[in-house]
């Protein structure tokens, strides 16, 4: 489970962030690269735009839940 306090700086402001458990998978950027980049310098993901639609923060939200290591985070859901 992803922890506010290990929030990664990169992230945009926003409910949904990426924290420091991220391993670089690629996972969340393959399925929805529109809200996911790299940092080529740490190697881990991060949020590049917030979702606005409902259909926008459903597919974050799925993302989320298939992400191996729980790196994504919700500060919504908690």
């Amino acid at each position: 489970m992803a922890t506010l306090t290990d929030r990664l700086s990169l992230n945009v402001a926003g409910r949904f962030y990426v924290d420091s458990s991220c391993i670089d998978c690629d996972q969340c950027r393959t399925e929805a690269p529109e809200f996911f980049g790299r940092d080529g310098d740490t190697g881990t993901s991060f949020v590049i735009r917030q979702p606005v639609t409902t259909e926008e923060i459903e597919l974050v939200q799925q993302t989320a839940n298939n992400c191996a290591t729980s790196s994504i985070g919700d500060e919504v859901a908690g």
